[in-house]
């Protein structure tokens, strides 16, 4: 091949003549004088493994190669909009090398396969080789039109592309994302994948501008595994979608994951060797959140009342949407931002306005809710129900509570008008564990000890989550109930024993029999005699029950 034959292919490889990169630079240059390990054992001719000037096959641009023939598996997932079809257009040239079915060297100009060093005759294995598995993927060969992205509603307008993302007569092929001659950047990217450049601009998620996943400058500390192993770059807001995700061959194929574990796409950050904060080191506690019981359970279109119980890092928060940002109760924080979840009236919402709403998804109206790990006179598991403002009494979750006088609330941080979080009481325990309810030292992932069992002995540190709130001092003064040190100290009765606490539906419970959160835990309080156990208010800090406890039969005398 003479030297003006070899100047002409070259400029015909390379679309952008003179440009400072020409493909002779590449690992797409498979001659014998290539940079990367494959490559031919003698052949010179640079060109000729992907054109020939003559006898082509009639696909463009002078393709020297055969179609592969192949029925691909296309990629799939329920939040899809597109309509993948067989590859085609360039898509299809490229898969003729890139699913490993036709050997490098096996091209129509030549009668027999060129020879490549060390044998090699097919792709091997690795990233180079797509296989014809592509449903770990990116879609190719799909009509991207104006009415796919108002289907989508997070895609950008295809008008609005610029070069040198581009389409192949309307359809995204993959030679919108790679310039198959230059290799400026990074596997051939038409655009830097730093802060994803390439990814938004055709991607325009909803609430990605300001997210933490998009401006972190948290960096790798350098234990544990190496979050970011197929990316130069540093930080997560440098990595931005490719911290989660990845574009070909991707373990967690329906969303392009990193790992089908779903988990492990946020803990292979969130192990304190990125995030500041560890929170796999409370889901290795004994109550917890138990994100490894369930695999591929959750799905992003999936209702918001969770009708098959499962728990995965995505049911709270949402990847593109969380900040730091914070919030007073009961409004969302961002943390918790741009999740789904049911209101207090049990109807769906999209995005969720109040905390409680993401723990009603699972702890409300769903047929597979836990059950209370307390026997109560009156049994109720749905939370919505338990903390309804219409309610004899209640825990101030959804609003402010019915109690007008609490004497032991602890001021300045609480009154009679404060609202609290679910995660006031459920989160993680110790100091400096991060918010929300990802694992605990204590039973139903407390934040603090709250003993339940009968004949507990009394200290700061037994009932720590009712003095979180509650001033000990207040309670066992007698402030508002006239035997509250009788019970908890002389008879080292719990406070679960006679208080319910999330509260007491109206549908079952009366503001004569149910304020102050009476309730009884029926493993210990018994009927006396042919009375039903109960509390009766009799008016403010008064009242009476009838009931037997600690073999004690409580009647009229008893006092509130």
């Amino acid at each position: 091949m003479n030297n003006r034959y070899l100047i002409i292919c070259i400029l015909f490889c390379n679309s952008s003549v003179l440009h400072a990169q020409s493909v002779v630079n590449t690992v797409h240059n498979l001659s014998a004088s290539g940079p990367g390990s494959i490559r031919a054992s003698s052949e010179s001719e640079i060109c000729v493994f992907c054109h020939t000037p003559h006898n082509s096959n009639p696909d463009s641009p002078l393709w020297n190669r055969d179609d592969p023939g192949v029925i691909y598996d296309l990629y799939q997932s329920s939040t899809i909009e597109a309509i993948p079809g067989q590859p085609d257009g360039s898509s299809l040239l490229c898969l003729s090398c890139h699913d490993g079915t036709i050997a490098p060297g096996d091209v129509l100009n030549r009668t027999t396969l060129i020879d490549f060093a060390g044998g090699v005759t097919y792709l091997p294995p690795g990233s180079s080789n797509l296989t014809s598995d592509l449903s770990d993927d990116h879609p190719v060969s799909f009509d991207f039109n104006s009415a796919l992205a108002s289907a989508d509603g997070q895609l950008k307008d295809p008008s609005s592309l610029t070069y040198p993302v581009g389409l192949e007569n309307g359809k995204l092929q993959c030679t919108s994302c790679h310039d198959p001659h230059k290799n400026i950047y990074s596997d051939f990217l038409v655009l830097s994948p730093q802060y994803s450049e390439l990814c938004i601009s055709c991607h325009e998620r909803d609430y990605w501008t300001p997210s933490s996943h998009n401006t972190s400058t948290a960096t790798w500390n350098g234990s544990g595994t190496d979050p970011w192993p197929g990316t130069p770059y540093e930080s997560v807001t440098e990595n931005a979608c490719e911290n989660c995700h990845q574009p070909h061959s991707a373990a967690g194929k329906y969303r392009l994951l990193h790992y089908i574990s779903e988990e492990q796409n946020c803990l292979n950050c969130h192990n304190g060797n990125v995030a500041s904060t560890d929170i796999y080191a409370q889901l290795i506690k004994p109550y917890k959140h138990n994100l490894e019981s369930y695999n591929q359970a959750h799905d992003p279109e999936e209702d918001p009342l969770v009708s098959t119980m499962h728990v995965e890092c995505e049911d709270c928060h949402n990847p593109h949407a969380v900040t730091g940002t914070p919030a007073s109760a009961p409004d969302v924080s961002g943390f918790t931002a741009g999740v789904k979840g049911i209101n207090q009236y049990g109807n769906p919402v999209n995005p969720v306005q109040y905390q409680y709403e993401i723990c009603f998804r699972c702890h409300a109206d769903s047929p597979s809710k836990p059950a209370s790990t307390t026997t109560r006179l009156i049994e109720q598991n749905n939370t919505r129900l338990e903390f309804d403002l219409t309610n004899p009494a209640y825990h101030p979750v959804t609003g402010i509570g019915s109690n007008t006088n609490v004497p032991s609330l602890i001021a300045p941080l609480y009154d009679e008008n404060s609202i609290i979080y679910c995660t006031d009481c459920h989160a993680s325990n110790g100091a400096g564990s991060p918010a929300g309810p990802h694992g605990s030292e204590y039973p139903n992932i407390l934040k603090y000890r709250y003993e339940k069992a009968d004949n507990t002995i009394e200290s700061a540190l037994t009932y720590e989550l009712c003095y979180s709130c509650h001033d000990r001092n207040s309670i066992l003064g007698d402030n508002s109930f006239g035997e509250h040190y009788l019970h908890i100290v002389e008879e080292n009765t719990p406070c679960n024993v006679c208080h319910d606490p999330h509260g007491i539906s109206n549908t079952q419970g009366t503001a004569i029999n149910n304020s102050n959160l009476i309730n009884f835990d029926m493993n210990i309080v018994s009927n006396s005699g042919a009375s039903v156990s109960k509390f009766v208010d009799t008016g403010l800090f008064s009242g009476y029950c009838l009931l037997r406890c600690h073999g004690q039969g409580h009647g009229f005398g008893m006092s509130y």
